[in-house]
């Protein structure tokens, strides 16, 4: 074979190891800490090895119920009781899913000590890793006893690190909430309208990211936006 071919070969390789999922939409302006480190209600996701406990198919990152090591994923509303019934049951599985969710991207939306969107500019290291609050007067209280806080801050984040209209960050402030009370996020306030004015468009890009969503659903949550700003005031702390 010669060199020439040899090129070819490995160039025709690496498009197909690197080629790009379908774009979404950009636009620049918009900045986001991020941390690195039914079944007939599925859908085609790119974290396929990450199961069910229940049903051992692919989990929806959009079906998950909090517990107090973090949230546990299923793949459809049906199982959620029937892990409710029977934890223990399932703690080999909701292992092996922790293990494969892990290195996955995602981004603190909710500080630990109030439970509100955090403030991207506030936060504290804490355990080799960086903490986000909603302002500041939350950041004694965790630093006294992080132990205390330590069930919140596992459940304060979301995998949904993409806004579904522009592929920027999303900005934890920048919500709206499904009929089911999930959040889904956007990079700005601006978004949320553009979502639901074209949800066929849009809902496709969340799907992308492991979050099987009903058009239904969102309509059901158009009047329920969550965006306002927060300013650390007016919340009662613990």
């Amino acid at each position: 074979m010669t060199h020439l071919m040899i090129q070819v070969l490995l160039g025709s390789t690496a498009l197909l190891v690197f080629a790009p999922a379908p774009a979404l939409a950009q636009h620049s302006g918009h900045g986001s800490n991020q941390d690195d480190s039914q079944h007939g209600d599925k859908a085609a996701s790119p974290i396929g090895l990450a199961k069910c406990p229940v049903m051992n198919e692919s989990i929806n990152l959009a079906v998950n119920v909090e517990t107090a090591d973090g949230p546990v994923y299923f793949c459809c509303q049906d199982c959620i009781p029937k892990y409710q019934a029977s934890p223990a049951k399932y703690a080999a599985k909701i292992a092996a899913q922790r293990k494969i969710l892990a290195d996955r991207p995602k981004i603190q939306v909710l500080c630990p000590v109030s439970k509100d969107p955090v403030d991207q500019d506030i936060s504290v290291e804490s355990a080799g890793k960086t903490v986000y609050f909603c302002c500041k007067g939350c950041i004694n209280k965790y630093k006294a006893d992080p132990a205390r806080y330590a069930s919140a801050l596992a459940n304060s984040y979301t995998y949904q690190t993409k806004c579904p209209v522009m592929g920027e960050h999303i900005d934890p402030k920048a919500f709206t909430t499904a009929a089911d009370g999930k959040r889904i996020f956007f990079c700005c306030d601006g978004c949320n309208k553009k979502f639901y004015g074209d949800l066929e468009k849009y809902t496709p890009n969340l799907i992308a990211q492991g979050f099987s969503v009903k058009t239904k659903e969102m309509v059901s949550g158009a009047d329920k936006r969550g965006a306002e700003g927060h300013d650390g005031l007016g919340h009662d702390h613990p």
